[in-house]
């Protein structure tokens, strides 16, 4: 009884290992992912009848452990196998010439590792000498895979040859070959290549599919060649292959990278009339396109269909859209991307940033204090970001006394002033703060003997702009010549020394 369970315990394993294996490769188009061979003999699950267990033969028992066996042997086999082929210098040919044979698994298994390790070259070699061994091998199920394979890893002079080839056994090409072969001249930028089999599949009245074209349609985005992509999909009508949602996606994603907005808004209006619905990855490509030429109408449009849907803002998209609302004033914007953020990825700090700026930006002393306790009531830990974006508001409006008190509770936040902070705090004495109190204690803290740093969010300057402390700064440092830049140590010290120099007293 051990045993038998020990070869199941094995069984399920080499079971597991092949599965896995197969699932992981994609034999596909270039466009679409299409269903995985299969490689394997069916789930041991699967040989048996559906009938209760009291009914089954008792002779079954045997041929079940008959099974088991032979699929551990079977394992332990193609270990062995995938073994001498990690060794240095490996030869498939010359292992299957000592061989003699090896069975479907074997070989496709050996084929999986040639692509895997980047020995495609040999691919071609083991296929032929394989299948010679036994005739009944040259079929269209293996040349499909072959085809395939060679076309996915761009090898394409083999993959026609391997298709002459075929045809010379008096094969039938399948839809999946043409595609693939269409597909892997397209996506190298040969489409005279690709036009000549598409022409084929004609030829021989082999109906062409959406995903033929979808290929196609591709790699032309691929190419920025937005025109033939048009004709594509103009010549697929004529062909009597209707376009179907995929296809439309795909070409608003294209025009909408490209830009072309009034094609991408076109296509758009076509699918509505055939109640088609657009992808989550389709509204994102249309988002950007509105946000790279900054229509706020639209983003705020296409934002609302976002929110419907499942699809997720990256953070740089986030910050793009945030850009657009900071530069047309539209502050209470801010809030409400916040909000959407936070429905999808939670609180983070980008999340409170929007919303202080929001507040700040519009110099709402009430906002920043709502934000302030609900970031209190979540314990979320201060940074040099949210201090600045409070200091900075404060600054605009002449609030002295917050400014002051806020800059003092920095030790006690765990913050470290940087850049941004040094030149609120030069800028205010500006303005008519006398804040000779914080300079010292920041003097004897050490902080102006340290390295120049800035790690205040970038939307903050978009928000508040760089204050004439930073621009004298940045002046002063692009008037050195390179060398000087290099050579001397940017210290707080250094920089203020050197800004002094140039213009005089700087507070």
């Amino acid at each position: 009884m051990d045993d038998i369970c020990a070869l199941q315990n094995n069984f399920k394993i080499f079971f597991t290992w092949k599965f896995k294996s197969d699932n992981n490769r994609v034999l596909s188009s270039k466009t679409l992912i299409q269903k995985p061979f299969s490689l394997l003999p069916k789930p041991l699950s699967c040989l048996h009848s559906s009938a209760p267990p009291h009914t089954i033969p008792q002779d079954n028992s045997t041929k079940h452990r008959t099974l088991l066996v032979e699929s551990y042997h079977e394992h332990k086999r193609l270990k062995i196998l995938l073994a001498k082929l990690n060794k240095k210098g490996s030869c498939p040919l010359e292992m299957l010439q000592d061989d003699g044979d090896w069975s479907k698994d074997h070989f496709w298994a050996v084929i999986r590792f040639l692509k895997q390790s980047s020995r495609t070259k040999e691919i071609l070699q083991v296929f032929d000498t394989w299948k010679n061994i036994e005739k009944s091998r040259i079929n269209e199920f293996n040349y499909e895979k072959i085809i395939n394979l060679l076309c996915e890893e761009g090898i394409m002079e083999d993959a026609s040859l391997t298709f002459i080839e075929m045809k010379s056994f008096g094969l039938s090409p399948s839809l999946q070959i043409f595609n693939s072969l269409i597909h892997g001249y397209a996506s190298n930028g040969k489409f005279d290549d690709a036009l000549f089999y598409l022409n084929q599949m004609k030829e021989i009245n082999l109906s062409s599919e959406s995903d033929t074209y979808d290929g196609l349609i591709q790699a032309y985005g691929k190419y920025k060649m937005y025109d033939e992509m048009g004709m594509c999909l103009k010549q697929m009508e004529i062909d009597g292959c209707s376009p179907d949602c995929f296809t439309y996606n795909l070409l608003i994603r294209e025009f909408a990278q490209a830009g072309l907005l009034t094609k991408m808004e076109r296509l758009y209006q076509s699918m509505r009339t055939k109640r088609m619905d657009l992808q989550s990855c389709t509204l994102i490509a249309m988002l950007e396109a509105y946000v790279n030429f900054g229509i706020v109408e639209k983003i705020d449009k296409v934002l609302r269909w976002v929110r419907k849907s499942k699809a997720t803002l990256k953070e740089d998209l986030i910050r793009k859209i945030a850009v657009i609302y900071i530069e047309n004033l539209m502050f209470s914007r801010l809030d409400d991307l916040g909000d959407d953020l936070s429905s999808r990825s939670g609180k983070t700090d980008i999340v409170w940033c929007l919303h202080l700026l929001s507040s700040a930006c519009s110099l709402s002393q009430k906002g920043m204090d709502s934000i302030v306790r609900q970031m209190e009531e979540a314990k979320v830990s201060w940074n040099i970001t949210f201090v600045n974006i409070i200091l900075l508001a404060y600054l605009k409006i002449k609030d002295f006394t917050h400014l002051r008190i806020l800059l003092s509770k920095l030790a006690n936040l765990y913050v470290e002033p940087d850049m941004v902070t040094v030149g609120i705090l030069f800028d205010a004495y500006d303005k008519g703060f006398h804040g000779t109190g914080i300079f010292e204690t920041w003097r004897r803290m050490g902080l102006f003997s340290k390295h120049v740093e800035m790690k205040t969010d970038p939307l903050v300057l978009t928000a508040f702009g760089k204050g004439q402390f930073l621009r004298r700064c940045e002046e002063t440092y692009s008037s050195l010549e390179p060398n000087a830049r290099e050579k001397k140590k940017w210290t707080y010290f250094t920089l203020i020394d050197l800004v002094a120099k140039n213009n005089g007293s700087i507070n």
